[in-house]
């Protein structure tokens, strides 16, 4: 489609000289290439839409050529994208070798940070305004921080530094209500107590429409009135109290997100002060698409659907079936509470949180608030089921370790997204988990096969294991739906199983959803006269590794196979088991070497990584030839 702003030719300069009517159409052009983008692709599609005016207004104002803006995780940057020289390359959003979905150093000089984690834009904007100036430079620093991030400990640590060493740079708290989830907390309550004083935007557009009734009278009196309002603008702005002050920030706002003559002269007023300015914006999630504008947690991570009819709810999936399943322990089990860090609809305790409202905690995006305060429910006799992202459960690996593991606590962490998340990206992926885990005294781990397994490794991980227990699941679906009640032998996931057995060439050990791809390579290889034999692992710490043994009698060649890194892994954890047990053979470890893997599909991240059935099978041919 041809715009008529919008395209390779966007410069500051252009941006600085449109009429507010011309910036309004770019505004247009910006949605309206978002949503046939991502409705195609799949992408971050609310929070983009709620921040093209900003991006807009951002961009009139300072030069992304010099200055530099930190945009907090990253997930509403595509309109950054899309007016800093990426234009005709974003078609490949979040595609194999295209652009990311967040902002990449690699990809563009004009992104100042690799982010897609939350609440660290503040801290990253600060070392770049330090180094800015040690050298002396006079370049605007911005770091663009949703009110969702801001319930994130981190931001108030660089705030806390940024209050007391008065460093100058910009924070613009971009305040839709929302992060993943609707926001909770003492932070969303002080926000929502100055939101009331932006009763002024809505009073405003009442009282010009009054106004402009009165014919000639009025248009003169709405001039005096927009002069007089000019010119007391950031007295009266800076009258509304907030705790930003008291923290020794300057506040200012808040301001209509999607008004950009707003915004524009907010950011004018505001980037010459000497010290650190906060501008607090007011903007609507999902804006200009109405299904997204109704249901802005639907729309907040999408794939590919059709823009006329929206998005649809999908087929099984493991994170339904963990939902389902632990709703159904807490009805028999009274002590089970369940935890959220802002993911309550992405960990699907949206049910959890409605039938069992008074042992449902949110605690914002505060992983390791959550972790700790688990542990406290745990030593107080309750079992706390903590869902989080594995890659977003990295942030609390101390508390894990010293607020849970140490005093052996029984706190159960349902850890979602581990191993590849697709195109997402690298930030996302859940490869670190096992190798995390395996270092964390005490801890069980299990990494169930398909959905029985994740039922079963559930029941038990609840009802049976005395100490911490991480359960990893994967983004996605399985081929094989689960079967059998829920307390229907739940103790099989503790030993490891035969798969198939169709001779003793070599046996594959595998664990978690790759299996499949096991499966599929010990069918190659029979094709091809090569025999073995199938052993998948579901409880991978302790590592069973005297069970695994005695089903490898007679087999000398073995190979493992994990969809998670190799250092400290699960494959590297059985070869060192077997060969304390005697094992003289080496394991040859089919794993991942290098977690950056940047965004494509799920199985294409599996292809990329050489752990898709057919590299496997090549491989283990090539072994036994030599």
């Amino acid at each position: 489609m041809n715009y008529k702003f919008l395209g390779n030719d966007i410069t500051p300069e252009k941006l600085k000289s449109m009429t507010p009517d011309e910036r309004s159409v770019l505004c247009s052009e910006l949605r309206d290439k978002i949503l046939n983008t991502v409705s195609s692709n799949g992408g971050h599609l609310a929070s983009n839409l709620g921040a093209v005016e900003l991006t807009v207004a951002l961009l009139s104002v300072f030069d992304y050529r010099q200055d530099k803006i930190v945009f907090d995780v990253g997930h509403q940057a595509y309109s950054y994208k899309l007016l800093t020289g990426r234009f005709d390359r974003f078609n490949t959003l979040r595609q194999k070798d295209g652009i990311s979905g967040f902002p990449r150093i690699s990809e563009s000089p004009y992104d100042a940070f690799d982010t897609g984690h939350s609440s660290t834009s503040i801290s990253a904007a600060m070392g770049i305004a330090r180094a800015r100036d040690l050298e002396g430079k006079k370049n605007y620093v911005v770091a663009v921080i949703g009110d969702g991030a801001l319930t994130g400990g981190l931001a108030y640590e660089a705030i806390n530094d940024l209050g007391h060493s008065k460093t100058k740079m910009m924070i613009i708290l971009n305040d839709n209500e929302m992060s993943i989830d609707k926001n909770v907390g003492g932070l969303s309550k002080h926000l929502g107590k100055l939101r009331i004083s932006s009763g002024y935007i809505s009073a405003k557009q009442t009282t010009e429409s009054f106004l402009r009734k009165l014919g000639f009278v009025g248009r003169g009196l709405i001039k005096i009135i927009l002069a007089i309002k000019d010119f007391f603008r950031f007295l009266i702005y800076r009258k509304t109290p907030s705790m930003f002050d008291d923290l020794g920030l300057i506040y200012y706002g808040p301001i209509d997100g999607h008004n950009t003559d707003e915004l524009i002269k907010a950011f004018d007023a505001a980037k010459d002060i000497r010290g650190p300015v906060l501008i607090h914006v007011l903007t609507q999630k999902g804006k200009g698409y109405k299904p997204a504008e109704e249901n802005p947690s639907d729309y907040h991570g999408v794939g590919p659907f059709d823009l006329a009819s929206g998005v649809v709810s999908g087929k099984n999936s493991y994170t339904t079936v963990f939902a389902n399943t632990i709703t159904e322990l807490a009805v028999k089990n009274p002590k089970i509470v369940a935890i959220s860090a802002a993911m309550t609809l992405g960990t699907g305790l949206d049910n959890f949180q409605m039938k069992f409202p008074g042992r449902f905690f949110d605690c914002g995006i505060a992983e390791e608030h959550s972790v700790t305060m688990a542990g406290g429910l745990a030593v107080s006799g309750f079992t706390p089921v903590v869902a989080i992202y594995s890659s977003f459960l990295q942030r609390a690996y101390d508390e894990m370790i010293t607020d849970c593991c140490y005093m052996n606590s029984h706190v159960v962490f349902a850890i979602d997204r581990s191993g590849f998340v697709g195109n997402d990206g690298h930030t996302h992926h859940g490869l670190l988990d096992i190798s995390y885990l395996n270092s964390m005294v005490n801890m069980t781990v299990f990494s169930p096969r398909d959905y029985t397994d994740l039922k079963r490794c559930l029941a038990y991980a609840v009802d049976t294991v005395k100490g911490p227990v991480a359960v990893r699941y994967p983004r996605g679906t399985s081929p094989f739906e689960a079967e059998g009640p829920l307390y229907s032998d739940i103790s099989d996931c503790v030993l490891p199983h035969v798969v198939c057995d169709y001779g003793d060439d070599f046996a594959i050990v595998s664990t978690g959803k790759i299996s499949e791809e096991a499966d599929r390579a010990m069918e190659i290889l029979k094709e091809q006269g090569i025999l073995g034999k199938h052993i998948n692992v579901t409880m991978i710490k302790p590592m069973p590794a005297k069970e695994i043994w005695d089903l490898l009698v007679g087999i000398k060649n073995v190979f493992s196979l994990e969809e998670g890194i190799i250092s400290g892994g699960f494959g590297e954890a059985l070869e060192r088991e077997l060969q304390i047990l005697g094992f003289e053979s080496d394991v040859t470890v089919f794993g991942v070497r290098n977690p950056i893997v940047r965004a494509m599909s799920q199985k294409d991240q599996i292809r990329y990584c050489g752990l898709d059935a057919e590299t496997v099978a090549s491989s283990i041919r090539s072994a036994l030839s030599r």
